[in-house]
């Protein structure tokens, strides 16, 4: 028989608060982008969970989460 585990609830005066959900960057075509790997580009398509970005001697298509990424 499978069993479910209910999530945890912590207290407001606890000192082992969960770690707060990370913030997933939006991007629209046009914006201006730094790449950790690959410098600047500006984004030249957006889905849902991936970005192509054009940097200039390539275009390369980057899935979210955006860790290396940043708008400019």
């Amino acid at each position: 028989m499978p069993t479910s585990r209910a999530r945890r609830r912590h207290l407001a005066s606890s000192p082992f608060q969960p770690d707060p959900e990370p913030v997933i960057q939006q991007y629209a075509c046009g914006d201006l982008v730094n790449h950790d790997a690959y410098g600047v580009g500006r984004v030249i398509g957006a889905e849902a969970a991936a970005v192509t970005v054009d940097f200039g001697t390539q275009k390369v298509r980057i899935t979210s989460p955006f860790h290396r990424m940043a708008m400019l």
